[in-house]
């Protein structure tokens, strides 16, 4: 096996790297939307009921 890229390779990783980093904020979203949709949960379902401490 050669270490060496074809100009073809090296064509289509530059049109993969032009399109951008779609998918890593795709991921970054979802997972901010399950923290906050967690977090909004706990809220609702164990801090109101309790009512306010004093």
């Amino acid at each position: 096996m050669s270490d060496e890229t074809s100009p073809a390779d090296d064509r289509e990783v530059d049109e993969i790297v032009a399109r951008g980093p779609a998918g890593t904020f795709a991921v970054a979203g979802v997972a901010t939307a399950i923290v906050v949709a967690i977090y909004l949960v706990f809220y609702f379902a164990a801090y109101l009921p309790r009512g306010a401490m004093q």
